[in-house]
């Protein structure tokens, strides 16, 4: 049983979600932060990228839409550069406890864990736990101690849209991810784009604040 809700009233209606609970169905996918916003479509497989056609023509940075990019397609920084702040949330935490199982009845927030730092580049960025059995880590460990027991081994991806933002793509994780204390989970594999300031909760305890530099 988790603690006392924070004046929510009522008990909710639907099974809880939450560590040690699968993972609640995801929503019908919602705009966020634009509601103009719609996931890029995937190029058919029969498209030739315009360079391809014409092997000794200048390559071209600005392809249709005037989206820059770089070397092997990867969608370059808009103008300020973003950054991922990691760090432990208690606030994240503790609404997190009060919707889990007895699972998490022993859990604890680090009693020090310091704020990581990291840019955000090559148009994407995991969020996971490193594989001890094979070494592979992903771009944002949440393995190293103090390891946060609630995160995936592939949680999430930060990937940079067409027009330089950012947007979350929950990877159908276990426990699910949230984003601005929001109390139900993002629908998986759907982006969610970011705007400055914005945070990502995964886990236990963990918040990714995305900035703009």
């Amino acid at each position: 049983q988790g603690a006392p809700g924070h004046g929510q009233g009522a008990p909710p209606a639907v099974p809880q979600y939450g560590y040690g609970y699968p993972q609640a169905p995801a929503p019908p996918a919602q705009p966020y932060g634009n509601e103009g916003y719609a996931p890029p479509q995937q190029q058919g497989p029969g498209h030739q990228p315009p360079q391809q056609q014409h092997p000794g023509a200048p390559q071209h940075s600005t392809p249709p839409g005037g989206a820059q990019f770089g070397q092997g397609g990867a969608p370059v920084s808009a103008p300020g550069n973003w950054i991922a702040v990691v760090a432990p949330d208690r606030e994240y935490f503790m609404a997190m406890m009060n919707r889990s199982g007895p699972e998490a009845a022993g859990l604890n927030l680090p009693a020090y864990s310091p704020e990581q730092q990291l840019p955000l580049n090559g148009g994407q960025i995991t969020i996971g736990r490193r594989r001890h059995s094979t070494g592979e880590a992903p771009d944002i460990d949440l393995g190293r101690q103090p390891e946060d027991p609630g995160v995936s081994h592939q949680h999430a991806l930060l990937v940079q849209q067409p027009d330089g933002v950012w947007a979350v793509v929950d990877q159908d994780s276990t426990n699910g991810t949230t984003v601005n204390g929001g109390e139900e989970p993002i629908q998986p594999f759907v982006p969610v784009p970011l705007r400055d300031g914005d945070r990502v909760h995964v886990g236990a305890w963990t918040t990714i604040t995305v900035r703009r530099g």
